[in-house]
């Protein structure tokens, strides 16, 4: 029998400081988000899809009109998708999506559902049987973030994201601006025009940071996988440093700005982050020296200073600790997959 998820209302959402959201804007710019919408449906009973787990992904159903239910078979959750729902599902988890009338006994393949519709990646994916005043809509997209193939790329803030997000009446809560997105998010999808395929990341990474600013907003300071970034104080800290991230920075400086004693700070931080202040920075610095070896094509040399190194052999040292391997490793590696990928295209 399927355990139907259901979620009892919605708290007051807390108002953060922008010193936060600038936080989460700098991490998320940061992981080289690269979002595309892959197809707006047309879903009439009986219909079901199994979509399968990918790395580096997180993916997204929108309910633009009916609803469906959503079964991750890696929590055992089934939650119910109602018209003007959004569920982000963080992690790239295989799951399934059915009509709620039918249920998972018409679940067919991503790839079986494609084939027997015709879908070529234009237009509006149909699907299903002949009950057309009974369809369901969903704009659905994914989000890749990081390198593909490359250690060293990800954050912690996307790695304790729970499983899944759901969040109800999304374009009603979030307010004018979220219903105009998504409206035009529903005109693009699955059209072939010019500059669609901008519109499409720009969109998709704007559903991505505002849905996990409102999970973020629905925290509570003592909450354990991400209570670090839900506390006011550490949060000024943090932001602090995402903001001068090459800057010399000390456990009492961050205190400092964070309003408490440096061994309140030390303790705090550490208990809600589940690392050191100065593992936390060191990390981080990994991932910008990760992003400007790749994306920005720089030497090691170069990607020291960018990291706030002065000795280019330190920063190689704590990078191979880091990351597994050196510097100029990293960045052959990351060019031979570049190139491997423009190949296949």
């Amino acid at each position: 029998m399927l355990q139907i998820v259901q979620h009892s209302g919605r708290a007051a959402p807390k108002t953060y400081p922008s010193a936060m959201l600038d936080l989460l804007s700098d991490i998320l710019t940061r992981l080289s988000l690269k979002g595309t919408l892959y197809f707006r449906t047309s879903f009439t009973p009986p219909w079901g899809v199994h979509v399968p787990s990918f790395q580096n992904v997180a993916r997204f159903h929108f309910a633009h009109r009916g609803e469906c239910l959503v079964h991750l078979p890696q929590t055992d959750d089934t939650i119910r998708l109602a018209q003007g729902d959004l569920v982000v599902i963080p992690h790239g988890a295989e799951h399934m999506l059915f009509c709620s009338t039918t249920g998972k006994e018409a679940v067919l393949t991503l790839d079986r559902v494609l084939e027997l519709s015709g879908y070529r990646g234009e237009g509006v994916l149909v699907y299903g049987g002949d009950e057309d005043d009974r369809d369901t809509q969903l704009i659905c997209g994914h989000i890749s973030y990081g390198a593909q193939g490359h250690t060293g790329a990800g954050h912690m803030l996307l790695d304790r994201l729970p499983p899944y997000m759901h969040i109800q009446d999304y374009g009603e809560a979030r307010g004018a601006w979220l219903e105009a997105t998504l409206r035009v998010i529903a005109a693009e999808a699955g059209h072939a025009r010019m500059g669609g395929d901008l519109i499409a990341l720009k969109m998709s990474e704007a559903i991505f940071a505002q849905a996990i600013r409102v999970h973020l907003e629905s925290l509570s300071p003592d909450s354990d996988a991400l209570a670090g970034f839900a506390d006011p104080q550490l949060s000024r800290a943090l932001s602090a440093f995402h903001r001068e991230p090459a800057r010399t920075w000390s456990v009492e400086e961050l205190a400092r700005i964070a309003g408490m004693s440096r061994t309140s700070f030390a303790q705090g931080f550490t208990a809600k982050m589940q690392v050191t202040p100065m593992q936390y920075l060191t990390s981080w610095r990994m991932q910008i020296a990760c992003q400007g070896l790749t994306e920005q094509g720089l030497n090691v040399a170069d990607a020291a200073e960018l990291a706030g190194y002065a000795s280019e052999a330190a920063f190689s040292r704590v990078f191979r600790k880091q990351v597994g391997v050196s510097p100029a490793a990293y960045r052959q590696q990351h060019r031979e997959i570049a190139s491997a990928e423009s190949s296949n295209v």
